[in-house]
């Protein structure tokens, strides 16, 4: 057994009374697992797939990188891994020009979407066939009429799960919605389609989705595709490892609390958790209808920062998702310039007052400082504002209905909670309901919040927030799941502001003889201490380091272009 550092005592943190777990009921809804899993592997083409004697029985007892063994590998053709290591802005150009086909394309993300997914259980179904048979249409009307059918013609798009396919079973990692079978398609996969992207992979997503990991009892943990004992995050975690190991060109994910960001963040890529309102939620399984304290967002990862721009632009100055969902605001995405570095300047929070962060984090917050000034970017300490009160604030939003809404979820099946999901129901006061009145309340503390970091941009004429996007780089999620990430503190506070967030690589990555641990650090708190004895060095070989670049409300592009920034003054390739 690997020793993680995982927290000998959680359960007494535990604050619901209830865990609606019925073992009997469970027994009647295996079968229905396990016909969820044959599906899955009648719909992986046997053709795409690599021996099993080549998949290491060591994966969680022995850091296995599957990004390299694709870089390397003989099971995927020179030309694909030419195609899989293309950004989707210069693929979508190759195949306008009939440079390569749409089936070429993703035939070769697909082949390397099926291997890949053998080491890290990344995918929850596959829809290659049909993906196949998009494509080629696509292919026809180019070359009948010369055009193509829209900014990501040809693309292929994964899609975190629980985001609904006409036709398809969306569970969204409950048991109970197994015979979950949408009618219609989600209005983001209805948008995306009618911009010609090419769906062929969803992904894997944690029990309850509040996780900052993805583990369920209908295929279990997915795992991170740099260093197999960790955790590729969550709840879009599917979609981080798939982007991580070059699966996918462009992967869609959602976000109440970093679920965006810390995949993106723990596989090495961007991601951007953009304002809400403008990228479309309808049509997906969640725990939160009706729930507008703290929202959740859908937004794109990518191993390009130009394929984040492309998504937006295209996503809502062509696809005008306002026609078909009324939440969505008809604002434009604005054409915004990559800034001066003279013009701009970057507070950063090298630690919230909360949580101190890893070594590897503090390291790739100084390194990324230096390289900012050295530039001739004005740097600044961001002195943390009122964190605490936020992350209080956040956590009884996230559980003030009194976790009714979670638990329906779960009640169907009688499955068993995990020990994160445990954790997510005990946020805030667990299992209180609040009154109207006391969410009222919230929702006012909320806004107050809001002003308070408002003012702080614009008074200090401060552009961006550069900050970690967890304590340290993705953390060690074996056993099932008792070692994984509890502090959600660096992105749930800015799910709370509604500010929009970009991961963004440092190009660094953990190394053990560097990242030594502060043997002298005294936690500050039960949750410091938890995090802290997680840091065992030598388990996070190789994991990348990512940081999260905050802007203020609605200036979503300004974000996106400050992230070219980054990526040129830290030397980054794509």
């Amino acid at each position: 057994m690997v020793e993680t550092g995982a927290p000998a005592n959680i359960e007494s943190f535990y604050k619901f009374t209830d865990d609606v777990y019925n073992p009997d009921l469970y027994e009647t809804w295996k079968p229905k697992i396990q016909a969820y899993l044959d599906a899955r592997e009648k719909n992986t083409p046997s053709e795409f797939t690599v021996p099993a004697s080549k998949i290491p029985s060591t994966l969680d007892s022995t850091p296995f990188n599957t990004l390299k063994f694709l870089n390397e590998s003989s099971y995927l053709s020179e030309e694909e891994k030419t195609i899989t290591g293309l950004s989707a802005t210069t693929l979508a150009a190759k195949i306008a020009s009939s440079e390569y086909s749409s089936v070429q394309v993703l035939k070769a993300f697909a082949h390397r979407c099926v291997i890949g997914h053998q080491f890290t259980n990344s995918a929850m179904d596959f829809l290659i066939t049909e993906g196949l048979a998009r494509a080629q249409e696509l292919d026809d009307i180019l070359a009948k009429t010369g055009k193509t059918v829209g900014s990501l013609h040809g693309i292929p798009i994964s899609l975190k799960e629980q985001i609904g396919v006409a036709g398809r079973i969306t569970n969204g990692g409950w048991v109970g919605w197994l015979d979950n079978i949408p009618k219609e398609d989600a209005i983001t996969v209805q948008v995306l389609r009618n911009l010609g992207a090419v769906f062929y992979v969803r992904t894997n997503q944690p029990q309850s989705l509040m996780h900052l990991d993805s583990n369920n009892n209908i295929i279990g943990r997915s795992r991170n595709p740099i260093n197999s004992l960790l955790t590729p995050g969550g709840s879009s975690g599917g979609e981080g490892a798939v982007v991580g190991y070059r699966g996918s060109p462009i992967g869609v994910g959602t976000d109440i609390g970093g679920s965006i960001r810390a995949p993106a963040a723990f596989s090495g890529t961007y991601g951007l958790r953009p304002t809400t309102r403008r990228i479309s939620t309808w049509g997906g399984v969640s725990s939160g209808k009706g729930q507008e304290s703290v929202v959740a967002v859908a937004g794109p990862l990518s191993n390009s920062i130009e394929d984040i721009e492309l998504f937006m632009e295209a996503y809502i100055n062509e696809g005008k998702p306002w026609d078909l969902d009324p939440w969505c605001l008809p604002i434009p995405w604005r054409k915004v310039e990559k800034p001066e570095p003279k013009s701009i300047t970057v507070a950063i929070m090298y630690d919230d007052g909360l949580v101190k962060p890893h070594p590897p984090i503090t390291r790739g917050l100084e390194y990324t400082a230096k390289k900012l000034e050295e530039a001739g970017v004005n740097v600044i300490k961001f002195e943390p504002l009122e964190t605490k009160k936020a992350y209080d604030v956040v956590h009884e939003m996230y559980s003030c209905d009194g976790n009714v809404a979670q638990k329906n979820m779960l009640k169907p099946s009688g499955e068993p909670m995990l020990p994160l999901t445990k954790w997510a129901l005990s946020m805030g006061k667990g299992d209180v309901k609040y009154s109207i009145t006391e969410n009222k309340e919230l929702n006012y503390q909320r806004d107050v919040l809001r002003k308070l970091y408002n003012d702080y941009f614009v008074q200090n004429k401060v552009d961006f927030i550069l900050c970690p996007t967890y304590t340290g780089v993705a953390p060690v999620c074996i056993d099932d799941g008792i070692a994984g990430p509890y502090y959600w503190g660096y992105t749930s506070l800015f799910n709370l502001l509604d500010l929009p967030g970009l991961i963004v690589p440092t190009g660094l990555s953990q190394d053990p003889k560097i990242d030594l641990k502060d043997e002298s650090y005294v936690p500050r708190s039960d949750i410091d201490k938890i995090e802290q004895d997680k840091y065992i060095p030598e388990l996070f070989v190789d994991a990348p380091i990512c940081l999260q670049l905050v802007g203020r409300r609605y200036f979503d592009e300004d974000v996106v272009a400050c992230g070219k920034l980054f990526k040129d003054v830290l030397g980054l390739k794509e």
